[in-house]
């Protein structure tokens, strides 16, 4: 027997593979959740000051049932701003300046007016 085996391989089957692979792992990375991206000043601000709002019975709950007002809760947490605000002076860029002033400055209005029984002092009386 002069006839030498040769053995025939079909290439085919090793590309149908692979896309089968490769669809396989496209479909187990769109069912990951997504991560959480890089934590940030802006993330924790924002953390923070959703708190303080919580705080002052600003949300409703997830039935949109009222979440009562926690003053004390609220005063902790925009102190907690007032600590950041402190330590982070002159390290900020201007957006986040700009931000964590107009947050804290609207939280303390908001703060005052709630214990106020919603009358600011200082502000005209409503008629």
């Amino acid at each position: 027997m002069s006839d030498e085996f040769r053995l025939h391989v079909d290439d085919d089957w090793k590309a149908q593979a692979r896309r089968e692979k490769e669809s396989l792992s496209a479909e187990v990375e769109s069912k990951r959740p997504a991560e959480p991206g890089a934590a940030s000043f802006m993330e924790i601000l924002n953390t923070l000051a959703m708190q303080a709002v919580v705080g002052l019975g600003g949300l409703a709950g997830p039935e949109g049932q009222q979440i009562p007002p926690n003053p004390e809760m609220a005063k902790h947490f925009i102190d907690m701003l007032d600590v950041l605000e402190q330590k982070t002076r002159g390290n900020l860029t201007p957006e986040e300046k700009k931000a964590l002033d107009t947050t804290l400055y609207s939280l303390r209005l908001a703060y005052v007016d709630a214990v106020s029984g919603g009358e600011t002092p200082g502000a005209p009386a409503a008629r």
